[in-house]
């Protein structure tokens, strides 16, 4: 089974290093910087790629500038394991921390037509909880994919997890034979309820961990498929889902929406708040890290109204570009709609639902419709608040929960 880059994995790339010299591809003018590496770098010397950091056409020229870096499958995975390295390192997150026991709840379990909902929360650290929503499918497959849906930066009572639109996909991906985990982020839905704040200085790290503690959550279940595991999320959750997806090798597919872009960064310290993007040793974008993904399939969905309005011209080709050096360009794709604004709403999950059936093996009968090819979503069922949450009140915690706003040990 595929595993997590670890730390024996980072030390393998440094041998490939000096045995292959420049493992970037980086002119000698652009790493003249970073002889000292990453770990060495002053304060100063750290760059945060944050919002609009550079102009479209800047993005252009960047791309075409790492386009040049490699030639072939093997360079370009020797840039992709420093990229992943980078983030990684960037996150503090290097060595990667020792898997706890997940100590994982569920309860309150919510019968549906054709699937289940329960409350789960699990802890990604020691007293540091996660807590969520699994769906499950009613008289699925003995062995089913596993889908993760991280959520968007939306606010308000029924903002992240606990919008419509994201109770919709978890929904009809779970009548299709999937197990699907619904999460918070920090400070959103019941981590915002029972104290946390979005603010927490180790958001970028604890949401990152959180993912990966995700994916051992749902293998810890005894019937989810290892060799079938997904991550789709919009937004927010789509630069989560890419994160995740170019640090885990477990991540067989990736549906990251409306938010790879060449000249956008991310505007919250969840997505941009460390250094992952640009150091004294290396240079590299939201593209190269969703890239990272290759040769594993993904689908870029991108509209006209905000940031991705070019991925058609400038996000995709690049992908593509890396996907042909594996005779895998088959195996990324693009949705865009130029009409369409930022979000998740259902002309982008109409877009999403038949990757996930194709590569997941998923069983669309009774939720497709075969003369129009439409995901028919009218047989879900749209939760209140009350009904989703995993605990009632912080009283409900479990001995030894953290409490709000406590730093995190790794």
């Amino acid at each position: 089974m595929r595993t997590l880059l670890t730390r024996t994995a980072i030390i393998a790339y440094g041998v490939l290093s000096m045995a292959f010299g420049n493992p970037s591809g980086l002119s000698a003018q652009e790493t003249s910087s970073g002889k000292q590496g990453f770990d060495q770098a002053t304060e100063s010397d750290v760059t945060l790629c944050q919002g609009y950091w550079q102009t479209e056409q800047e993005a252009r020229e960047q791309l075409k500038r790492f386009a040049r870096t490699y030639d072939n499958a093997e360079q370009w995975q020797r840039r992709a394991d420093k990229i992943r390295t980078q983030i990684l390192r960037g996150m503090r997150l290097d060595p990667l921390p020792r898997r706890t026991p997940l100590n994982a709840t569920i309860s309150n379990k919510r019968s549906y037509e054709g699937y289940t909902v329960e409350s789960v929360a699990f802890e990604s650290r020691p007293g540091f909880l996660v807590y969520g929503s699994l769906y499950r499918p009613i008289d699925g497959p003995d062995l089913q994919a596993g889908i993760l849906c991280p959520h968007g930066h939306a606010r308000g009572p029924r903002g992240g997890r606990l919008r419509p639109d994201h109770q919709q996909r978890c929904a009809t991906l779970a009548r299709m034979g999937a197990t699907v985990l619904s999460y918070d982020m920090v400070g959103f839905g019941d981590s915002e309820f029972l104290g946390w704040s979005h603010d927490h200085p180790q958001v970028m790290a604890l949401q990152t961990w959180s993912s990966i503690r995700a994916i051992d959550f749902l293998e810890s279940l005894g019937n989810v498929d290892s060799e079938r595991l997904a991550v789709t999320g919009a937004s927010g959750g789509g630069t989560q889902s890419f994160l995740l997806t170019a640090i885990d090798e477990r991540i067989d597919v990736s549906v990251p929406v409306v938010m790879v872009s060449a000249h956008f960064f991310g505007g919250c310290d969840c997505e941009s708040g460390k250094p992952i993007h640009k150091t004294p040793s290396l240079e590299t974008n939201n593209v190269e890290i969703a890239a990272c993904c290759a040769p594993r399939p993904t689908l870029l969905v991108s509209v006209g109204g905000d940031w991705t309005k070019n991925t058609p011209d400038v996000e995709y080709p690049y992908l593509r570009k890396v996907y042909r050096l594996f005779d895998k360009e088959s195996l990324v794709e693009n949705q865009h709609f130029p009409d369409e604004d930022h979000g998740y709403e259902l002309p982008k999950r109409q877009a999403m639902y038949p990757f996930l059936v194709k590569h997941l093996k998923l069983d669309a009968k009774g939720v497709i419709d075969p003369t129009s090819g439409r995901f028919d979503e009218s047989a879900n069922t749209i939760e209140t608040i009350e009904t989703m949450r995993v605990f009632a009140s912080a009283e409900q915690l479990p001995k030894g929960a953290l409490k709000p706003g406590s730093k995190i040990t790794f």
